[in-house]
């Protein structure tokens, strides 16, 4: 239930850390991905329009899902560049296996920022009323953004990656978009050796 959650998200988050093989980080994140999806559908304002019954993709079966899958490949687009910047090659990840086309290191990083700029874009879309049923079509049991529903999405998308925030590493408010760029060279940095470990971002 609700009140398990976040003890539910905190252990496991807990074996996450002393896993030491990818498929086990991989069942673990599974398991996490569907708490903490029930516990974002119940964020959501209006009718059952924006209902989530956990996250699916390609296609999108749902709006909820179908602004999800936009707004993280806007994340990654802008993260895909932040590390081309430091120097990476996107392409090769740590976590998401090397495939013709994904970069996957872009993606890696993007995990820690699906909360903070991808899921924010999206309550806040649906509850600010900034996106509505006639946002989307359906085709084929798909759902996707209309032209409107689309360009709604990047002014509240840009809107989030202006947004300032402290840093906690360095105490100093930066806008998320520059936030990529600092966790890309620190990343960098830990795979120089020059860290000990990679201080990931956390707001609170």
């Amino acid at each position: 239930d609700a009140d398990n959650r976040l003890p539910r998200l905190a252990e496991l988050a807990q074996k996450a850390d002393a896993a030491r093989e990818a498929a086990t980080l991989l069942g673990l994140e599974g398991t996490a991905a569907k708490i903490y999806f029930g516990g974002l559908a119940s964020l959501f304002k209006g009718d059952a329009e924006f209902a989530l019954e956990g996250r699916n993709r390609r296609p999108p079966r749902d709006p909820v899902n179908a602004l999800l899958s936009f707004v993280y490949a806007l994340l990654v687009k802008e993260l895909t560049v932040a590390l081309y910047s430091v120097g990476f090659d996107p392409m090769l990840g740590f976590f998401h296996q090397p495939r013709y086309g994904r970069p996957s290191l872009a993606l890696d990083v993007a995990e820690e920022f699906r909360p903070l700029v991808g899921d924010s874009v999206v309550l806040t879309l649906i509850n600010n009323g900034e996106i509505t049923a006639c946002s989307f079509v359906r085709r084929a049991g798909a759902v996707a953004l209309t032209p409107a529903g689309r360009r709604a999405v990047i002014a509240a998308f840009e809107r989030r990656m202006d947004t300032l925030v402290t840093h906690p590493l360095f105490g100093y408010r930066i806008s998320y978009r520059r936030i990529l760029e600092v966790q890309s060279r620190l990343l960098a940095r830990t795979v120089l050796g020059e860290l000990e470990g990679y201080p990931s971002f956390c707001t609170r």
